[in-house]
């Protein structure tokens, strides 16, 4: 009896002792536990943040208009059910960044060269003058050449305007002054490009015989024209530097006319995208006309003595002819050129004074 009592004391103690070495554990380990419950309700605030942002309904809402989701509208008409269009953003950073920073840059390099070149060279001069004429640029050639020329100007003036006017005219006018200018400018370039649209198809059609291009216009490209020296290059009506502008304002020019019409007419059915994708493609093509006719007017007026002669009274030189189109004087001092819409035989010389 008396060693049951024993045993059983002795299994009590034991006991006791587990319990209070565990309890001793447990209390070590929960106090050095303790401190990282503080990342633990970090974790857990972060992930309840995130939940709420991807449930968040206002986020969910902006989301789904920026993605161009057509929703209910009372307001009947193409893409009425569009709020937000977000192909309108990337337009907008095409064109303010590329087409028109490097826009301005390239329009800029181009009349810098001219002006340098120009110091330079002082132009090409004609040498004597032998005092015959030749017909070039009948009345109206020249009626419709300055038609488009003054248009396309005019033009040029007004949608260069919209185009740079935010970085440009408004530190120069003030917000008030370019907005009156650009309210002029807007309606102005609008339907002014209806009447030079119809000048310059006619220009093109008319002028496409003098412009198909020849085996010999090669060598005046590598002699670019006579201006870098080597002589004077084979040319015909049109030397090879005419019909490169020609072929430009057909490519680059058509699609400048077509995208503005669009641009224009926005009821043919074209949507938001087709817009923008058209005021790109005018605007790009538009910076290369005024390139090529930058150059285009620098050797008709200063760079080149007696071509502007041509398109102001319809005559040039005799010496200039052989110099610039010898192909062509050749045509017609053998009466080949009495047959052409343009061109004719040279008129006879002045009679020497008498002594």
């Amino acid at each position: 009896m008396t060693e049951r009592r024993e045993n059983s004391k002795a299994t009590r103690a034991t006991g006791r002792r587990r319990m209070y070495i565990w309890s001793l554990v447990l209390m070590i380990a929960g106090s050095m536990a303790l401190p990282l419950t503080g990342y633990v309700a970090v974790g857990v605030l972060q992930a309840q943040e995130a939940a709420s942002d991807d449930s968040n309904p206002r986020a969910d809402y902006w989301r789904e208009v920026r993605g161009g989701v057509a929703g209910y509208s009372a307001v009947t008409g193409q893409e009425t059910g569009v709020l937000i269009q977000n192909g309108g953003q990337n337009w907008r950073q095409v064109r303010n960044g590329p087409v028109a920073t490097y826009g301005a840059w390239v329009i800029l390099a181009i009349i810098a060269a001219l002006a340098v070149y120009h110091l330079l060279t002082g132009g090409y001069k004609m040498g004597e003058r032998t005092g015959r004429k030749i017909l070039r640029w009948p009345s109206i050639d020249r009626a419709l050449h300055w038609y488009t020329a003054i248009l396309f100007i005019i033009l040029a003036i007004t949608g260069l305007s919209l185009l740079w006017g935010r970085a440009v005219l408004i530190p120069v006018l003030g917000k008030e002054g370019f907005a009156a200018w650009a309210g002029l400018a807007k309606p102005l370039h609008d339907y002014l490009a209806l009447f030079f649209t119809a000048g310059f198809v006619v220009a093109l059609l008319k002028w496409m015989h003098h412009n198909w291009f020849k085996s010999y216009d090669m060598e005046w490209l590598l002699k670019g024209g006579g201006y870098l020296g080597g002589g004077h290059p084979p040319a015909g009506f049109a030397n090879a530097g005419h019909k490169l502008l020609y072929w430009t304002l057909v490519f680059a020019g058509g699609a400048m006319v077509v995208s503005g019409l669009f641009l224009l007419f926005p009821n043919w059915g074209t949507e938001r995208a087709g817009m923008q994708l058209a005021n790109s493609i005018h605007g790009i093509t538009s910076l290369i006309c005024v390139g090529f006719i930058c150059l285009h007017i620098y050797l008709a007026t200063i760079g080149s003595e007696g071509s502007l002669e041509g398109m102001l009274h319809g005559y040039v030189d005799e010496q200039y002819a052989k110099n610039h189109h010898p192909l062509w004087y050749e045509e017609v001092m053998a009466g080949e050129g009495q047959a052409e819409s343009v061109g004719g035989a040279p008129s006879p010389a002045p009679a020497a004074p008498e002594k």
